[in-house]
């Protein structure tokens, strides 16, 4: 792609996402929403593949439906209560409708259908932009709603901690596995949002950190299903060891950083009296890590039937940046002592 054209729309992204955090009118941030999604559909489509098309054209559908509802209930609001700012929301229809508007525009379960389909259609850098930058402007938008239906919330959260869980038990293509991790990550967020939105903060950006990390070693691998990945022990053996440990953070296993937010969500959820959510909660994330288990054996306790022992396949040297990688590992794996300041900065 021409870099002024690709500069162009990364700056059509970032100026997308600014207007909705920027904003306290719902049609403002309805704008903000509709740059977002603009700015992204030339970058999902760029290879002209047919698979690229095809989840282009299902990821413009679903957004325009989402932001078609959104405009909808913010006009409805306007017409019910005479607000149109995003703080004043005081009638029930509404909210509701929003907050499904937005859980369709992240993902959450059973508003998540075309999540996967979409991820994996693309290639990996733009999976990652769509995993990771175009959840922020919905879940600025969540996170200000003061909700009038918490159990709506919790039960979006555990549909989407199951469903991220039982849906990435069976696939073998790893965008696939990403996307339902990724729905399972956003359900533990929203599970604990109406009551600790620092919390979601915390978890989200964890979510960030881990993602990243994830999708820059399959890029590195130029992977996308299970059986590419046991080729990499002849490629690039450091990597190779440090991947599990990359995916059982995303787990959230102990001593890793995956396992912080997991762990202060469970403890906010049983101190509001939701001892069974917690349960059932913790129960789901069993399912993630099973999935998560499969690439960790795969990657590193079996060997490719297509190379001979000890050889090391040919390949071009790769071009990828390997700081961003550095970075975001030592931070996926290195952040759980960090645990009390976390703590420390949501009780302020």
């Amino acid at each position: 792609m021409n870099p002024y054209i690709l500069s162009i729309l990364l700056f059509g992204l970032g100026l997308g996402t600014m207007t909705t955090f920027a904003s306290s009118h719902w049609l403002l941030a309805w704008m903000g929403l509709e740059i977002n999604t603009l700015a992204i559909i030339p970058l999902m489509a760029q290879h002209h593949h047919p698979r690229a098309v095809e989840a282009t054209t299902k990821y413009f559908l679903t957004q325009a439906a989402a932001a078609a509802m959104l405009l909808f209930a913010s006009t409805t609001n306007a017409w019910l209560t005479g607000q149109w700012d995003i703080q004043q929301m005081t009638h029930p229809l509404p909210i509701t409708m929003i907050t499904l508007a937005l859980a369709l525009k992240v993902g959450l379960a059973p508003l998540h259908a075309w999540l996967p389909e979409v991820i994996q259609g693309l290639d990996l850098t733009t999976g990652l932009v769509l995993s990771t930058w175009q959840k922020l402007a919905p879940f600025s938008l969540l996170l200000q709603i003061q909700t009038s239906n918490p159990t709506m919330l919790i039960l979006l959260g555990l549909a989407s901690t199951l469903v991220g869980g039982w849906g990435g038990l069976n696939q073998t293509q790893l965008r696939k596995i990403l996307a339902y991790s990724s729905i399972a990550h956003l359900g533990w967020m929203i599970l604990v949002m109406q009551f600790s939105p620092s919390l979601t903060l915390l978890a989200l950006m964890t979510y960030f950190i881990m993602t990243f990390s994830a999708f820059l070693v399959f890029k590195l691998n130029k992977a996308t299903n299970i059986n590419t990945l046991a080729s990499s022990w002849a490629k690039m053996p450091a990597i190779t060891a440090l991947t599990p440990m990359i995916l059982l953070s995303l787990g959230g296993l102990p001593p890793l950083t995956g396992f912080l937010p997991k762990w202060l969500i469970l403890q906010e959820l049983t101190k509001q009296a939701l001892p069974l959510t917690a349960t059932i909660a913790a129960l789901t994330a069993l399912l993630s890590l099973y999935f998560y288990l499969r690439l960790c054996y795969a990657m590193t306790l079996t060997m490719s039937p297509n190379n001979l022992t000890g050889t090391t396949p040919w390949r071009l040297p790769s071009s990828q940046l390997t700081l961003p990688l550095a970075i975001t590992t030592s931070m996926t794996i290195l952040l759980l002592p960090l645990a009390p300041a976390a703590m420390a900065l949501m009780t302020i």
